[in-house]
């Protein structure tokens, strides 16, 4: 530990017994009276600062790029030959170390292509957490679609340019999965859409990232960095079996290495953000001269942002200030306030973040963010009541917060059809909706009252589906029937399959899997549908609320 700091002082220490006795140059180029002034500057401690950030800066808050050459398989015939290229030949490489017999002959075959794959590993990732992958195939490809492909298990690592040669870094992720391609939620007609495309938490990554802080040069020592590492323990410990143990760890005399508390768990951002503003002195009798100084800035909107981060930084003593503020008549002063105490885990946020969700959109996406972690059972029924609105980015937003909480997956009571992709069902007032996700979860969310599928005289689909609507079954006399639709699925070499379902979107997805179709089966002809009028409700991808949007203040 802080071994730069004692490399220089043992330095410095032998400069000076060489010096001194001969009373002249030293062989390091120095005299006497420079090694004194430099033994005095490494004995100097360097006045401590106020807030964390004025000493030190964020590290590893950047996401990690990773990338592999890999081979998609189980194709229809619409693969085709690896062009000679670099990309071919470092997936021979790849093939030759799990010994793979005959690679050559394997990436001849039609229903193979090669692909790169690529992914971002986010800060503080941990290892096995699920990675989205990005899809491309090299130039000169000669294949036509990698629908339904499956891409074989890839190794995937860091690659950068130094002196004027790549170098790639241990395996960061592994990757394997069923690809979605891009034509498949996109009708645009561009034949590079079904080469290209994702698969959703495909990857897994390899190694614990870890978060630090950088201590600037002027603030650098030993002391300094102990303290103020001391100085996030008191704010942030977690149990560790039967042991407590703070966040922080001073590694060198200007470096310092951040575990990211449970709390702010796929919130790193605004854990960096709060950890910069601890203060360094402990608290004392100024605390509350402090508190006081920090709520008149809550009431001013330039200041208010920060001074909810400072009020989250000292922790509990600063509840009552900031519980005070949620009654303030300001709606962007109420949310900072209120943001400030979800991380607390304060009950008092909840009622401030769902009237933010439901009236602000600048506010929505970092209120859910809150209201994701926060232990507060009554989150859930709060969280609720907001599945009425008429807005579907705060209805699909709420939804995935509850998937998120487990107690809030138990509401949602999702279905699993046959291991391709969930289905859930939910109950809402709203304006009804078909919504798709393309991001982390393989999963279809049918929310409100939906339509009965209009009944088509026939509906290719994707995947070799086709779908065929039948005569209205009698439940009983004087009913007006079911209307009923069949499913059939027809592929080269394979038995063809068949499904009776009801006509509506949830028998559709149930059909689909029954006869083997795949999430980008379900996905593309739910597309198809909506584009034949067949689908009547709204089909969405993703309406999720954007993170970072202005808020505009009345004066504005």
């Amino acid at each position: 530990m802080y071994r730069s700091q004692y490399r220089l002082f043992s330095t410095a220490l032998l400069a000076v017994w060489v010096v001194v006795p001969v009373g002249c140059a030293s062989w390091l180029g120095r005299n006497a009276t420079d090694d004194s002034e430099h033994l005095q500057k490494l004995l100097h401690v360097p006045e401590l600062p106020n807030l964390i950030r004025e000493a030190a800066i964020p590290n590893g808050m950047q996401p990690i790029s990773v990338d592999g050459v890999a081979v998609i398989n189980q194709l229809p015939g619409t693969g085709g030959p690896a062009m000679p290229s670099g990309f071919r030949d470092r997936l021979l490489e790849e093939m030759k170390i799990n010994a793979i017999s005959d690679p050559n002959e394997y990436l001849e075959r039609d229903d193979n292509a090669l692909v790169q794959v690529r992914g971002l590993i986010r800060p503080g990732a941990r290892r096995g957490d699920p990675l989205d992958l990005q899809i491309l195939t090299p130039p000169k490809t000669e294949a036509t679609d990698l629908h339904g492909g499956w891409l074989l298990d890839t190794r995937m690592r860091h690659q950068q340019v130094l002196q004027n040669a790549v170098r790639s870094s241990d395996v960061l992720a592994v990757a394997t999965g069923r690809m979605l391609t891009r034509a498949d939620y996109d009708g645009t007609i561009d034949p590079t859409l079904q080469v290209t495309g994702r698969i959703l938490s495909g990857g897994v990554v390899q190694n614990d990232r870890k978060l630090g802080l950088v201590v600037r040069p002027q603030y650098q020592h030993v002391e300094v960095s102990k303290a103020l590492a001391k100085a996030i323990n008191r704010r942030f410990y977690f149990f560790d079996g039967s042991t407590r143990r703070g966040i922080a760890k001073p590694t060198e005399d200007d470096y310092i290495e951040l575990d990211v508390h449970p709390r702010y768990r796929d919130h790193e951002t605004r854990l960096m953000a709060v950890v910069r503003s601890i203060t360094v002195a402990a608290e004392s009798s100024s605390t509350q001269s402090r508190l006081v100084e920090l709520a008149s800035e809550l009431r001013s909107p330039s200041t208010a942002a920060d001074a909810a981060l400072q009020l989250e930084a000292i922790g509990e003593s600063a509840v009552p200030t900031l519980i005070e503020a949620t009654s303030l008549e300001n709606p962007e002063l109420r949310f900072y306030a209120a943001e400030a105490l979800a991380y607390l885990d304060r009950v008092e946020a909840i009622e401030p973040l769902i009237d933010a969700i439901r009236t602000e959109p600048a506010f929505r996406a970092p209120a859910l963010d809150a209201l994701r972690g926060i232990e507060q059972t009554s989150t859930v029924a709060a969280l609720k009541e907001l599945l009425d609105e008429a807005s579907l980015e705060t209805r699909y937003g709420v939804m995935t917060v509850l998937r998120d909480r487990k107690d809030g997956r138990a509401l949602l009571n999702g279905e699993n059809l046959h291991g391709q992709f969930r289905m859930y069902e939910i109950e809402s007032t709203g304006p009804p909706a078909v919504v798709v996700s393309l991001n982390r979860k393989s999963e279809i969310v049918l929310i409100g009252d939906l339509s009965p599928l209009s009944s088509p005289a026939s509906m290719i689909g994707s995947g070799g589906i086709v779908i065929r609507p039948l005569e209205s079954l009698e439940k009983r006399q004087g009913d007006e029937g079911i209307a009923k639709l069949r499913i059939s699925r027809f592929r080269p070499g394979k038995p063809d399959a068949f499904a009776e379902v009801d006509a509506t979107v949830a028998g559709l997805l149930r059909g689909i899997t029954e006869v083997g179709g795949f999430y980008g089966d379900a996905v593309a002809t739910l597309r198809i549908a909506k584009s034949q009028g067949i689908l009547v409700d709204q089909l969405a991808f993703d309406p999720l609320p954007k993170s970072q949007r202005t808020y505009y203040r009345d004066d504005e």
